[in-house]
């Protein structure tokens, strides 16, 4: 997968009205990992191409954890989801927020327990 390689990422609450709400789109350079902030309990996910064509699809994924963060991970063309709390080593992977806004994880803490946390994203746009 190369890294200029432009993917729209489509996350849908599949299991809402009769055929489901978008919860975000967004549109990013190719990546494996995309984190998602507040996401549903319930996702349909479909990763496609700049030119139309589907590179990757998950449904009916559930909620695994109770956390503010969800990894989505896409491999060989299908995306799985994880629950799970961010670590400095996942500084620098893509976060898609509601709505569809893709910005940069910058910083992420957490003390053990997480009752708390504090993170920082960087958006970047141009024309």
């Amino acid at each position: 997968m190369s890294q200029d390689e432009t993917q729209i990422w489509d996350l849908w609450i599949p299991d809402t009205a009769s055929q489901g709400i978008s919860f975000a789109r967004g549109r990013m350079n190719a990546a494996s990992v995309v984190w998602v902030h507040a996401a549903p309990s319930m996702l349909r996910v479909e990763v496609s191409a700049k030119d139309g064509r589907r590179v990757g699809f998950g449904d009916q994924l559930p909620r695994t954890e109770d956390t503010p963060m969800t990894r989505l991970r896409l491999d060989d063309g299908k995306v799985t989801r994880q629950d799970e709390w961010p670590s400095q080593r996942d500084v620098g992977e893509l976060v898609i927020l509601p709505g569809g806004e893709v910005g940069t994880l910058k910083s992420w803490w957490s003390p053990e327990g997480h009752q708390e946390w504090r993170w920082t994203v960087e958006f970047y746009n141009h024309r």
